[in-house]
């Protein structure tokens, strides 16, 4: 049963660092809104299922191993794909600022109880 959707933006200013752009995309998400619906089913945090998507220019610059740290319980079903955006410096020198998006769903099995 899907519980709810929450979406986020994150950005790597000067370091071009698309990992870290995706991961504070998802702590926007994740920070914009407290997750009670564990509480409010009955069920253990442990339960949630989160099927998080992250857009970014260059997905194959993303490790999705490093992200599933982001989140502190439930398990995380990571797919990175082509979007975001990326902003060329002023100046036409150095990395371009990194625009990611990031939606997690959250989840639960409908045979949990």
């Amino acid at each position: 049963m899907r519980v709810l959707t929450e979406f986020g933006m994150g950005t790597s200013l000067r370091r071009g660092d698309y990992t870290e752009a995706a991961a504070r995309a998802l702590r926007d998400a994740l920070w914009k809104s407290s997750i009670n619906a564990a509480e409010w089913l009955g069920r253990d945090k442990a339960e949630m299922r989160l099927q998080v998507q992250i857009a970014v220019q260059k997905p194959e610059a993303v490790d999705a191993a490093e992200l599933a740290g982001v989140f502190p319980y439930g398990a995380a079903d990571i797919s990175v794909g082509f979007g975001g955006l990326d902003v060329p410096r002023p100046e036409g020198l150095g990395n371009p600022t990194i625009l990611a998006h990031a939606a997690i769903t959250v989840t639960f099995a409908k045979d949990a109880a």
